[in-house]
């Protein structure tokens, strides 16, 4: 087990992995920097400082267990996490150390909770998959509107994206997920995943302001349907899309994002709106804030911070809302977000 400030990054070279990387450091973690191509790690290494490279490939558990000795956690960043999520999460309960992933396919974050909880625990380990902005975030501000209470009716979680422009790790691990589904599209309903070839159809959604009353895909499905589930008595998880942001999606001529301030994000804006109804009831959570690459970065660093400080409230593999105090934790990310949580 690791007892040092280190932090394994694997996929350090990748958009968010650069994110993270430099939260680390800013928080005074010391992060190591890994994956599979030596040269671009040992090239970033250099703008990063004292930073260590140790390389690795999935396809190589002697490398990842050399990646991550004597670290004290490691963060996955390289998708597909089809394929790296299995091997790294395996290195990490190797080296009996926590494991979190930015992951948000939601076949692969299906397969951690499905594959990994009981190794996990036997490891005496946590394990959170999806602590990003998709999946991650969203479930936290699903469990800090419950409140107190474990179960719902059902629950809307809309994402009111200025834009949308997709990193190349986007695309493939959307590649990955088509193929895995054979094209279908998948929701949660009735408590299970289910795969379905119904059209999208689009609905209007009334953010707050100054965003207010927007077009959406409905059913544009995310990571939340395998994370809100995973410890919430919820039959219905639906989540949406702005239409704007969708179609940046589909588009294959759509840049990459590109940084417009010193700290690397894009322009982009984003509104996470959460609504919760239990038995007739409405509660509502918000969060705001800029580029959805770059706040990834602040959610996993402190999941990382509270997990090696003891401040969890779960075992083994777990979402954040299970593993952490949902409202406590969104609190700390100002001014990373803006949140508006229920009293």
């Amino acid at each position: 087990m690791g007892t040092s400030d280190a932090v394994v990054v694997y996929g350090a070279t990748g958009h968010t992995g650069r994110f993270i990387v430099a939260e680390l450091l800013r928080r005074g973690f010391t992060p190591v920097v890994s994956g599979r191509d030596a040269g671009r790690l040992e090239a970033l290494a250099k703008e990063w400082g004292e930073v260590a490279v140790r390389p690795a490939t999935v396809d190589d558990p002697d490398s990842l267990d050399r990646a991550l000795a004597g670290a004290a956690a490691v963060v996955n960043c390289a998708g597909p996490f089809a394929v790296t999520g299995g091997p790294v999460v395996e290195a990490a309960l190797r080296a009996a150390i926590p494991y979190v992933d930015v992951a948000a396919e939601i076949e692969a974050n299906a397969s951690m909770f499905a594959d990994y909880a009981e190794a996990a625990r036997k490891a005496g380990t946590s394990v959170v998959p999806a602590m990003a902005f998709y999946g991650g975030l969203g479930d936290l501000l699903v469990t800090a509107a419950m409140g107190t209470s474990t179960a719902a009716d059902m629950v809307h979680v809309a994402y009111g994206l200025s834009g949308w422009h997709p990193t190349v790790g986007t695309r493939a691990a959307g590649q990955v997920s088509h193929q895995r589904r054979s094209g279908r599209r998948v929701r949660f309903r009735n408590g299970a995943l289910e795969y379905h070839d119904d059209q999208l159809t689009e609905q209007e959604w009334s953010f707050p302001e100054p965003l207010g009353r927007r077009a959406v895909i409905a059913e544009f499905t995310m990571a939340d349907v395998v994370t809100v589930p995973s410890h919430l008595a919820v039959p219905d998880v639906r989540t949406y899309m702005t239409v704007a942001a969708a179609s940046d999606l589909a588009r294959q001529d759509t840049p990459e994002p590109t940084a417009v301030d010193a700290l690397g994000r894009s322009d982009q804006t984003f509104v996470v709106d959460v609504v919760v109804r239990a038995d007739g009831v409405e509660r509502r959570a918000t969060a705001r804030g800029q580029d959805i690459y770059a706040v990834t970065a602040p959610l996993a660093v402190e999941a990382v911070r509270r997990i090696l400080a003891g401040h969890t409230r779960a075992e083994g593999v777990a979402s954040a809302g299970a593993m952490f105090d949902a409202a406590d934790f969104l609190r700390s990310l100002t001014p990373h977000l803006s949140v508006e949580l229920p009293h």
